[in-house]
């Protein structure tokens, strides 16, 4: 039996992580080596509790009734601190936008210590390490940070994520959410945060806010100021070039996300995600035709065939051959093209929605079918191959394997335009770079 994969967490809940060990060492007085996450989604309840083992939260947070129960989220997740201490992290401290706040010049210390000198501002920062699990991605190792400022300065003020609680703002701190260093700036419309703002995503700003009112209640005794957060990635700018962020238009960082707060191993959730995401942004941002291919080689290879589209006009969609040509077929566009490799092109014309190898064999029986169908002398030869490549190359060398090669073309053409609802231009590579067929 094959091991178990690991799960791991988003970037949504080690940012949560991270402002619960910082606010625990405002309220509590001590750092400490672990923190309970909220999982998000979040659903209201006529009972529950307002944490994992609070018995009494109901006391001095949401009301336990009715018409006033607090969220809850559908879970809790202990993650490990990597680092807790007083004043703003490192690079926030540094960075001229936040310089200010801070007192940076010779006050920071007074002004953002331990007990606040200045009666308003106290400030403490934490770091958890993002762990990708058996999935990791460019962003499995960072560190994400969040700085916490307690600021009796902005008692009345409202913040960001006040309404995403769905908890009364008279009963819990305000909290602002902000991004600093290494976290992307949104600029280009269509995706869930305006343009101009920091890319951290509706559910971790939920998710966030949840875990500050939570744990203003339970750390320490006695009211707790407004709290603002600023989540900074000391690596994010670096990292977000191994991203798909710079085509989406979010710019200076990664994004804090996260709908579930973990992550599971190989997450059709999560990719799914990002095609809607890059479709949206295409449309948004008025992209009259839109590329769709399987993977990285067969993007270049399409980018090359339509220098005049841009970069964002194109996203790699996978296995997720019946989701992103529904998804596309739905929107604006004008023309929607396909590109692939051979095994994906046959796999289509076979009607296959998902085209992964251990969920979609390639029907090598049909392909020989299609072979004697045009009178292809090599039909037993790829009727015994085990790979699409194999298969390819005997027709490349037959007299007939042009034509099979393009009726297996008009096939899986005939199917994206079923999965689309409308026609799609169909390219077809070969792994060499050359291309084989355009319908």
């Amino acid at each position: 039996m094959a091991a178990r994969l690991r799960e791991g967490f988003t970037t949504g809940s080690a940012a949560t992580g991270a402002a619960l060990a910082a606010l625990h060492l405002l309220r509590a007085g001590r750092a400490p080596s672990h923190v309970d996450v909220p999982l998000p989604p979040f659903s209201s309840g006529l009972s529950g509790s307002f944490g994992p083992t609070d018995a009494a939260a109901d006391d001095s947070g949401g009301k336990n009734s009715e018409h006033g129960a607090p969220p809850t989220p559908r879970g809790w997740l202990r993650l490990e601190v990597a680092a807790c201490g007083h004043g703003p992290a490192p690079e926030l401290a540094a960075w001229p936008e936040f310089a200010p706040l801070f007192g940076v010049g010779g006050s920071c210390g007074r002004a953002v210590g331990a007990e606040g000198h200045n009666g308003a501002l106290r400030v403490a920062h934490a770091s958890i390490r993002k762990d990708g699990g058996d999935d990791p991605d460019a962003t499995s190792g960072a560190l994400i940070t969040a700085t916490v400022v307690e600021n009796s300065a902005m008692a009345g003020q409202t913040g960001v994520a006040d309404a995403a609680t769905g908890t009364d703002a008279a009963e819990a701190p305000a909290v602002s959410i902000e991004g600093g260093p290494g976290v992307g700036r949104v600029t280009l419309p269509g995706l869930p945060i305006p343009v101009g703002e920091a890319a951290v995503n509706p559910t971790p700003r939920q998710q966030i806010a949840f875990a500050m009112r939570h744990g203003a209640l339970v750390f320490g005794a006695g009211p707790c100021p407004p709290l603002r957060v600023i989540v900074s990635v000391p690596e994010g700018e670096r990292l977000a070039r191994q991203t798909f962020n710079p085509r989406l238009g979010i710019v200076g960082g990664i994004s804090i996300l996260g709908t579930q707060g973990t992550v599971r191993p190989y997450s059709h959730q999560a990719w799914k995600a990002t095609i809607e995401q890059g479709l949206a942004v295409a449309a948004a941002t008025g992209c009259r035709d839109m590329g769709l291919t399987t993977g990285r080689r067969s993007e270049r290879l399409l980018m090359d065939k339509y220098p005049h589209m841009p970069q964002r006009s194109f996203i790699q969609v996978a296995d997720f051959a019946a989701f992103s040509l529904k998804a596309a077929g739905a929107m604006p566009f004008d023309n929607l093209i396909w590109g692939c490799f051979f095994g994906k092109l046959v796999k289509l014309a076979q009607g296959h929605a998902y085209t992964h190898a251990r969920h979609a064999d390639l029907d090598m029986e049909d392909l020989a079918r299609l072979c004697r169908q045009c009178g292809a002398s090599c039909a037993d030869q790829v009727r015994h191959c085990v790979t699409a490549a194999h298969a390819l190359e005997l027709l490349l060398q037959d007299k007939a394997g042009n034509d099979v090669i393009a009726l297996a073309g008009e096939k899986a053409a005939a199917v994206a335009a079923n999965f689309a609802g409308r026609h799609v231009r169909l390219h077809l590579f070969h792994t060499d770079g050359r291309e084989l067929l355009a319908l």
